[in-house]
């Protein structure tokens, strides 16, 4: 089997398109192919489609994105990075970079750019040092076709608005359901536990987002991708202390059934789940009914909501994951760990938290 090719993430490219634009405003005679980064860790050379300087202050760049062998529907999308620069006033305080959500880039339900932290550090790394003394910039980043595939997506359902998020924690691109990448997320357990004994892992790319509103430092998280066992063990056997686990219901729930693989593929009892605990908290046949009637675990917790039994039906089950998580890594690390949960629902609100 060839090894995987390397691709990076969507900031990797907006940042690289605002940085061609700017050097462009600089050096109006300067032809760029490529711009090189610095995505924190690591440094990257990245292509540039397309760049023009619209007027003295003003220049418009464009890239394309790259995931590299990773499946990822953002494959070959402009990102357009539209950058002007206006004078600095004295003795007033003025952002000296602003960054705009332009069409196709999503906004928050707050009206924010739906540019999240690690992307706003790749943006002041590399744009910061090129802006004159005299001058501010104001990048704005537009992706002609997010609005489109963002519907491919569950952005929406998640608070991220009429488009795409600058998401991530890493430049590089990670295929999270990749068998192959398993031993890429012990990797990075075992590096973050030999200086945090009390580890976040972090199920799917949206909960990046809500470990971020939750203020949850990057350096304790880990992401998991559907491994929950396997990675709890391996926390287990390089004596963490406690993992808490932070996911979306539909996904974490499947734990209270014992499932440790949250793979849709390798099994899927989730209403069967949430039936199991409405029983268990004295919910009648016509609640259990209502469940397992439900095209989903998020239409399942609205039923639930709407009866009454959604708080005591997820504390049933957030007890549970944790319970049977504990004994898993027990069973099969013969250690003890904490295992603590936040479950969130389909637009990132905490719904319940069994927390040590």
């Amino acid at each position: 089997m060839s090894p995987s090719l390397p691709g990076y993430t969507l900031p990797v490219f907006a940042v690289a398109a605002a940085k061609a634009a700017l050097i462009n405003l600089r050096n109006i005679t300067e032809k760029l192919a490529s711009v090189s980064l610095d995505l924190l860790d690591e440094s990257a050379e990245i292509a540039i489609a397309q760049v023009a300087v619209l007027d003295k202050n003003t220049a418009l760049a464009i890239t394309l994105s790259n995931p590299g062998d990773n499946l990822d529907l953002t494959r070959n999308t402009p990102i357009w990075a539209l950058v002007k620069l206006s004078p600095r006033q004295q003795g007033i305080e003025a952002e000296i970079l602003t960054l705009e959500a332009g069409e196709g880039l999503g906004k928050t339900a707050t009206g924010e750019a739906a540019i999240y932290s690690f992307a706003r550090r790749l943006f002041t790394a590399n744009l910061l040092p090129l802006i004159p003394e005299d001058k501010i910039a104001t990048v704005k980043i537009i992706l002609p076709q997010g609005r489109e595939l963002a519907k491919r997506t569950s952005n929406e359902a998640f608070g991220i608005l009429e488009g795409l998020a600058l998401l991530g924690t890493s430049g590089i691109s990670q295929p999270l359901s990749a068998a192959d990448h398993l031993e890429e997320f012990r990797g990075i357990l075992r590096e973050k536990v030999k200086t945090h004994r009390n580890l976040v892992f972090c199920i799917g790319a949206n909960g990046y987002s809500v470990a971020e509103r939750l203020s949850i430092p990057e350096s304790v998280i880990v992401p998991t991708g559907n491994w929950l066992g396997a990675l709890l063990v391996e926390a287990g056997l390089y004596k963490a202390e406690s993992v808490l686990l932070l996911g979306y219901h539909g996904k974490l729930i499947k734990l209270a059934g014992g499932i440790f693989n949250t793979s849709s593929h390798i099994a899927d009892a989730k209403l069967e789940i949430i039936a199991a605990a409405v029983v268990e908290v004295g919910g009648d046949i016509e609640a259990v009914r209502a469940v397992l009637q439900a095209k989903t675990a998020d239409e399942a917790y609205k039923k639930l909501v709407e009866l009454n039994l959604a708080d005591v039906v997820f504390k049933n089950l957030a007890q549970k994951i944790s319970q049977k998580a504990e004994s898993y890594v027990k069973k099969y690390a013969d250690v003890e760990i904490k295992v603590g949960v936040v479950l969130f629902d389909r637009k990132g609100e905490v719904i319940c938290k069994n927390q040590f």
